[in-house]
């Protein structure tokens, strides 16, 4: 069994790709208030928001318990409607000795399709694929879209 993995999943959503992109890439400090049943803050440690290199820390509920990620905004590919964040402390790294989250927003009709990939190496054999962290970001996609939407 291999301790490097990924697993992927996509949803649809009304929001166009653009502006969801620019949710994770521009707007950040916002995301708690647009997902506020999935995030509870995030502060920004290092660096500006909306660049790549920045440090942040997210505050959230998983699986029931507050929780904290330490992530570098690794990627930003405007033209992509791409984000790549990169795990560098927090719940993830007592599983994983590395973990990557790739968020991509595809135009699709009059809404768009948001696909995301995490890609991760595990500690040990012992480790689940990080499939409830997966159900995690449809969910939070999912609330995000809801709040972009509303009239």
């Amino acid at each position: 069994m291999s301790l490097f993995g990924k697993v992927e999943a996509e949803v649809e959503i009304k929001a166009p790709a653009s502006k969801f992109h620019e949710v994770y890439s521009k707007r950040l400090p916002e995301v708690p208030k647009l997902s506020p049943n999935f995030l509870k803050s995030v502060d920004l440690i290092e660096g500006q928001w909306g660049e790549e290199g920045s440090v942040m820390c997210w505050y959230f509920i998983f699986d029931g318990k507050a929780v904290m990620s330490k992530e570098v905004l690794e990627a930003i590919d405007d033209k992509n409607n791409s984000v790549t964040f990169k795990v560098i402390g927090g719940l993830l790294m007592e599983l994983y000795k590395s973990f990557k989250f790739i968020v991509q927003a595809t135009p699709k009709g009059e809404g768009s399709l948001v696909r995301w990939t995490l890609v991760y190496e595990k500690l040990n054999v012992d480790v689940p694929d990080p499939n409830l962290m997966l159900q995690f970001a449809i969910d939070l996609t999912k609330d995000i879209d809801a709040h972009l939407t509303k009239g």
